[in-house]
């Protein structure tokens, strides 16, 4: 592979006045912010809601978090500060049932308002129509809709706070504290709000899921067959096929609590059940029921939450690598196969419920399968790191980090898949590790790189590149610092969801390991202010930038920045691939844009030039 081309800092230069567009009014870096309160119907403007919108959730999330950390490390004693301010009825301490609302608020919060959202719903919507060459969305309308559904269902979880503290059943919501009103603090209107909210987040993604898929079918630009879409594209894709086909199993689910709350139905309250010293219930329903119909969406939500992630970080990986990214197709089928297999894994939550052995096995094997497509990337992406000319920037730090914190949250996931494993450590901190190495430092490094990379396009200015490695370095090490411990917790059997686990003496000597996640955990919240701080500012003070600025190969690197109406100068046809860098068809630069046509003689000449 040659390298012809200086360093990717000067590869957009000679690209805004190339291929006609020179003499093209450029659009204003602001204009796409101006149209961000409007209901438009533009997907860029409608990502860059959704963007903006989960980003600030994101720090509403990490506070109910610190909530959380903050009474494990120091039970029962006052919160300084906010503690007088959010629990004055308790002397600025967090009561028992406050600390339960807490972590049901908190998950529900970073999964159907932050994560989902964020990658779905704001660079789907941002990059499917400028990635495969279309002008919009096929149902722009719809795809309006998906965002601001969005709002009712912040409404509906912000307005349970109001009743009673709010939800306590957890984020997975298990009858019976969720079916019955009596069952607990929390289980009364504040429950009813939180199910109405997940339902419109599930309309909203399910919006999505329909555009999306249509969109990608049918709008394709001439020469972007499906084998030369980004994987970002194809990532976007099976997400869009998980949602469609997992969310109505959550929806109805929904409806059915819903229906067991207000009209008296029993899908899932058992007969003969007293709680707290109620009327005996009537009816004949199975609180199983609603694990096996939530589990049945909320696995393949993992992969909702993942796969976008995976797509991004191997666009961003090639063009930081100069290099083609490695195994394509072999990537594009894992990335089905991972999807394919998170639906028929959902059982492995239920280990602990009661299981027959014969099925415990099937769950077993089918999970453990899933480390076969997972490996494949893994290695797919250390073979595209291997002997690339690697740009050590704040968009390549957080890719490599996203690789390092799936591999890890991956391994601890292989002894959660083992029945006898999973029973001791099920209820455990080893849990809460696996899945936040996985949603969260997996997740949101590859979200933190993506923003990075792709602010360019959405604002025609650069990020501030030093603000952008502080705030990694931060982050990363105060990630590591609070996830990796709760491995050792959770062997030592210290419980989740436990107000004061220290009530019990053998879990007393843990107590100084919690106060040191917490204040990593709370150092890693205070970086969180400067992304924001270099987000928002560099939308004003930015360093402005042509139309490519990284050298990158896709479509959306040939339109302005920001993209105008219609995203388009001209109607793109795509040629080859999206990942040919440092291509011997190449000239005087080290990328290929897929826009650029090479003549047959040309590729004939250089094939019969190549050694072999």
């Amino acid at each position: 592979m040659s390298t012809l081309t200086p360093s990717i800092e000067h590869g957009g230069e000679h690209d805004d006045h190339a291929h006609g567009h020179g003499h093209h009014a450029e659009p204003h870096s602001l204009s796409l912010l101006w149209a961000l309160p409007t209901f438009s119907k533009d997907h860029k403007v409608i990502g860059l809601q959704f963007l903006i919108t989960t980003l600030l959730m994101l720090m509403v999330g990490g506070a109910l978090a610190l909530g959380v950390r903050w009474q494990l490390a120091f039970p029962w004693q006052r919160m300084p500060i906010l503690g007088d301010m959010a629990f004055a009825a308790e002397g600025g301490q967090i009561a028992p049932e406050t600390y339960t609302m807490l972590v049901t608020m908190h998950a529900s919060v970073m999964i159907f308002l932050v994560i989902i959202p964020i990658l779905a719903g704001a660079f789907g919507n941002f990059l499917i129509p400028l990635q495969i060459g279309a002008d919009d969305m096929a149902f722009p309308t719809l795809n309006m809709l998906s965002y601001w559904f969005m709002w009712p269902a912040i409404a509906c979880f912000a307005t349970s706070f109001f009743f009673g503290g709010g939800p306590a059943s957890g984020w997975t919501s298990y009858p019976l504290l969720s079916a019955l009103w009596e069952a607990a603090p929390g289980s009364g209107m504040a429950q009813n709000f939180w199910l109405l909210g997940l339902t419109l987040v599930g309309v909203s993604s399910m919006m999505g899921s329909v555009n999306y898929m249509t969109t990608i079918i049918n709008m394709r630009a001439p020469g972007m067959t499906l084998f030369r879409m980004p994987l970002t594209i194809w990532s976007m894709f099976i997400t869009a096929i998980l949602q469609a086909f997992a969310l109505p199993v959550l929806t109805a689910a929904g409806f059915m609590v819903m229906a067991d709350r207000t009209l008296g139905t029993c899908f899932f309250i058992p007969s003969g059940i007293v709680v707290n010293n109620a009327a005996p219930t009537v009816g004949g329903g199975q609180p199983l029921l609603w694990q096996h119909l939530f589990w049945f969406y909320s696995h393949p939500a993992v992969y909702i939450m993942l796969l976008p992630a995976m797509g991004m970080v191997s666009d961003m990986m090639a063009c930081m690598c100069r290099k083609p990214i490695f195994g394509y197709k072999p990537m594009v089928y894992s990335m089905a196969a991972i999807a394919g297999l998170g639906f028929i894994v959902w059982g492995h939550h239920m280990f602990t419920s009661g299981m027959n052995p014969a099925l415990g096995m099937t769950f077993m094997v089918s999970t453990i399968m899933i480390a076969l497509p997972s490996a494949i990337k893994t290695f797919n992406w250390l073979g595209t790191l291997w002997g690339g000319r690697l740009q050590f920037n704040t968009v390549m730090l957080n890719s490599i980090a996203f690789v390092s914190m799936f591999v890890i949250g991956g391994l601890s996931g292989i002894f959660m898949a083992a029945v006898p494993v999973d029973i001791y450590i099920h209820d455990t901190y080893f849990i809460v590790a696996h899945f936040h190495y996985v949603l969260f430092g997996a997740t949101l490094f590859g979200v933190f790189g993506a923003v990075q990379f792709w602010f360019p396009k959405m604002f025609g200015r650069m990020m501030n590149e030093t603000l952008g490695k502080i705030h990694f370095v931060l982050t990363f090490i105060g990630f590591n610092c609070t996830f990796f411990p709760m491995h050792l917790l959770g062997v030592a059997g210290f419980p989740r969801r436990y107000a004061d686990p220290y009530h019990f003496p053998y879990l007393e000597h843990l107590l100084p390991l919690n106060q040191f996640m917490t204040c990593a955990a709370i150092l890693m919240g205070i970086a969180q202010f400067i992304l924001l701080f270099n987000f928002f500012s560099s939308m004003f003070i930015g360093k402005k930038c042509g139309r490519n600025p990284w050298g990158a190969n896709g479509l959306e690197w040939q339109t302005p920045s920001p993209p105008g109406h219609g995203n388009f100068d001209v109607p793109p046809v795509c040629y080859h691939g999206p990942y040919e860098y440092s291509s011997p068809l190449c000239h005087d630069k080290d990328f290929l844009p897929q826009t650029e046509y090479v003549p047959l003689e040309q590729r004939v000449a250089i094939a019969n030039a190549t050694p072999h």
